[in-house]
């Protein structure tokens, strides 16, 4: 088993900035990919990030390209998303998610609001 806890959301203003952490624990000897997901009042959960075992590959989606950071710490078993120049539009949810043994993990969530 895998448990995952996320942290640094809040209320920020458009054009600020936040980092959120997610933290594993368990087995994370066996974690193979992890992400941040989102999802948004009325809309369907959606893919913002991913990043590899060891860090060397990571995937954006369009929206948040050149402006989020995926990262991970093995020796503290945490993935990291650095949100820059946010925007309204990235009120949300945010969910972390591990690839464990062939199965998927998920954090209970952090609420990030970006107010304009």
């Amino acid at each position: 088993q895998v448990q995952l806890v996320e942290s640094g959301g809040g209320l920020v203003q458009a054009g600020g900035s936040l980092r959120l952490s997610c933290a594993a624990s368990g087995s994370t000897f066996s974690i193979a990919v992890m992400g941040w997901y989102r999802q948004a009042p009325g809309k369907q959960r959606e893919l913002v990030a991913t990043i590899s075992r060891l860090g060397t590959s990571t995937t954006y989606a369009d929206s948040v390209k050149d402006r989020f950071t995926i990262s991970r710490d093995n020796a503290k078993n945490t993935v990291y998303l650095q949100m820059n120049s946010l925007k309204p539009e990235d009120t949300a949810v945010y969910y972390c998610n591990a690839v464990a043994s062939s199965r998927n993990f998920w954090g209970e969530g952090t609420r990030v609001t970006v107010s304009s």
